[in-house]
């Protein structure tokens, strides 16, 4: 069997399983997302959408978040961890989206990745879920899946993301992604992981 012939065997089992992947993380605009998926470093989404309801009854948009100070912000999201970092940053971005784009998340990666605390990945998620622009984003969970399924020999997440997008079709990005963290969280984890049960690692473990 072709490299190929195995991608779209493995594409078609997410799609039986996770036909429409919801995304993970609870907002109602660009702005939320890009504060959730700034947040969701090194924390989990759970965790995430716990304190986002709490941060946005406060502010919302950069307009009432530039109201808050950087301290007020941090104490919020304590949990997630990383606040002091994190609070700066949705504090200094929320500035930036105000001073140069009238307070709307920019529509490009360039500009993006431009905003403090805003990295590939984060831009990536942005592009992808809020824009529909295909991107994928490439987190620890798909790259270690990546590398158990043998598609990249997983130097690291930016050669994971290069060989995911040579072998798989544009138009499936988006959808992509979130369907393998979904099924990394309910077939495939890092540990107690059985592959003899694994509906993709049984066939190509």
């Amino acid at each position: 069997m072709s490299k190929k012939e195995k991608v779209s065997h493995i594409i078609q089992i997410l799609e039986d399983l996770f036909p429409n992947p919801p995304i993970p993380l609870v907002h109602k605009d660009p702005y939320t997302l890009l504060i959730s998926v700034l947040l969701s470093a090194q924390c989990t989404d759970a965790m995430v959408n716990r304190i986002t309801p709490l941060l946005f009854k406060r502010a919302d948009n950069p307009f009432d978040m530039v109201k808050l100070s950087i301290e007020e912000i941090r104490e919020i999201i304590k949990p997630c961890g990383l606040s002091p970092a994190k609070s700066k940053a949705i504090f200094n971005l929320s500035h930036i989206l105000i001073d140069k784009y009238n307070g709307e998340v920019p529509k490009t990666f360039e500009a993006l990745e431009e905003l403090p605390g805003v990295g590939h990945k984060t831009a990536s998620v942005v592009m992808s879920q809020a824009f529909g622009v295909p991107a994928f984003p490439v987190d620890t969970h798909i790259h270690r899946l990546a590398i158990r399924w043998r598609l990249t020999n997983g130097k690291n997440v930016e050669q994971t993301e290069k060989d995911l997008k040579r072998l798989t079709p544009k138009d499936k990005w988006n959808n992509l992604h979130l369907q393998i963290i979904y099924f990394g969280r309910a077939y495939c984890p890092a540990r107690g992981h059985n592959p003899e049960v694994c509906p993709i690692c049984s066939i190509y473990g």
